[in-house]
């Protein structure tokens, strides 16, 4: 089998194609896995095993190495992190950055679940696609295809194929080495010599063009409606109730005298549970002016005692919503205003206990108006702090006023031996 070229695998019987290799069929897996054995020994390469179902060692008697394809999917799942990190990073940090309240552009621990999801993408992808690649996928057709000892493949033959362009094929010697390793029949594969059946059937080749061009459909549809414009409303596949018996409030009306489909707020007609007559509690306001005091009562008839839990519930709060920005001591230096001094800006919250502050000569009613609906920068917090607990935090904030703001006057004289420093008489 020293020279290959010289026994006539180029010859072409008449009406044949070009020999395209040799097919050879084993009684038994076992016979096969010898087979492919002997043929891997003897130097063959271009060659492949064929049966109803896998036959265990036949991927070690063919010599088949280890697929390279989940370094590919390591690979294209690295690409997929570094990609996804690195887009988020261009965006967010680097093209478009956008500073909110201080905090860093960047944060490794927020970009996770989008690095995730293109990490699994391109994993998946390169999977598929690899799988195809690898395995020279698709083939519509093959030259084995017109044996009919081939068509048996799928129910109880077992075969092994040699192709022509094998660096040590050669027709007689290759199909004694087969016969020796225990064929029980060898046969000559040549082409098609009509080019066409070797090639993508017509009708498939169209089917995927006429496939491909319907499921451009949809997606030239979205582009039209998203660069046209129409008094007309858009089809609906799915009406979702949006075509119905109906008046908006912004459509005429003839059934009303003034044409108009909105009637408007019936007058002295409030929401269910609204009412909300106590303008002192409700809304800090007495006689229509800001109130200097507290409530008196609450909605339920309870009397409003201002005592140590309802200072402690204040503090509770004060420090829950108020002490990123003003600080637990309200003098406006809290975690938010130090972030942004870091990154370099220059904001801060309103000092509550200063005495030169207008806050400690704002009224209650004033102050709890402001935690209601906010002021300046500051966000209204009415939807999430209760009035009873509003108030609470009022109380709390003037008691941090007085606490910071203290003379040895406040102190009773009784007591004032026992302050740090000794005996300070004498009004000092």
């Amino acid at each position: 089998m020293s020279d290959h070229g010289s026994h006539g695998h180029d010859d072409v019987p008449a009406g044949e194609g070009k020999l395209f290799g040799l097919l050879a069929e084993y009684d038994t897996p076992g016979e096969l896995v010898d087979a492919a054995r002997k043929v891997r020994d003897a130097g063959y390469t271009d060659f492949d095993c064929y049966s109803p179902f896998p036959v265990h060692g036949i991927d070690e008697a063919m010599g088949i190495k280890r697929t390279i394809l989940p370094l590919l999917i390591f690979g294209g799942g690295f690409t997929g992190l570094v990609g996804g990190i690195a887009l988020q990073w261009y965006c967010n940090a680097y093209k478009w950055g956008w500073n909110i309240s201080g905090k860093p552009t960047w944060s490794l621990p927020a970009n996770i679940p989008i690095a995730f999801e293109t990490t699994i993408l391109i994993s998946v992808l390169t999977a598929f696609f690899g799988m195809w690649a690898l395995n020279k996928l698709p083939q519509v057709w093959h030259p084995f295809f017109r044996s009919e000892r081939f068509g048996r493949v799928t129910d109880d033959a077992f075969l092994i194929g040699i192709e022509s362009d094998d660096k040590r094929f050669d027709l007689e010697g290759t199909k004694q080495l087969l016969i020796d390793a225990g064929a029980i029949a060898v046969e000559s594969c040549h082409k098609d010599p009509d080019l066409s059946k070797a090639v993508m059937p017509k009708w498939l080749l169209a089917l995927i063009v006429a496939s491909t061009a319907f499921a451009l459909i949809p997606l030239a549809i979205a582009a039209k409606a998203r660069n046209s414009k129409s008094s007309e409303p858009h089809y609906h596949i799915f009406p979702d109730m949006d075509f119905q018996p109906k008046f908006k409030s912004d459509q005429p009306n003839d059934l009303f005298a003034d044409g108009r489909s909105n009637r408007g707020e019936i007058d002295g007609t409030i929401p269910r549970g609204s009412l909300n007559a106590d303008d002192v509690f409700y809304r800090g306001l007495e006689g229509g002016d800001w109130t200097h005091g507290f409530p008196k009562t609450y909605p339920d008839g309870r009397e409003f005692v201002i005592d140590d839990k309802l200072v402690k519930r204040g503090q509770n709060r004060f420090n829950i919503y108020c002490t990123p920005c003003h600080g637990y001591d309200g003098n406006g230096n809290g975690a938010v205003p130090q972030r942004v001094k870091l990154n370099g800006g220059a904001w801060a919250a309103r000092n509550l206990v200063d005495p030169k502050a207008d806050v400690i000569r704002m009224p209650n009613g004033q102050l709890f108006n402001t935690i209601s609906n906010g002021y300046n920068t500051m966000m209204g917090y009415g939807a999430q702090i209760p009035q009873s607990d509003r108030w609470a935090i009022v109380i709390y904030v003037r008691a941090l006023e007085r606490a910071q703001n203290a003379s040895l006057d406040d102190v009773p004289a009784d007591q004032r031996t026992n302050m740090p420093g000794g005996t300070m008489g004498g009004g000092k």
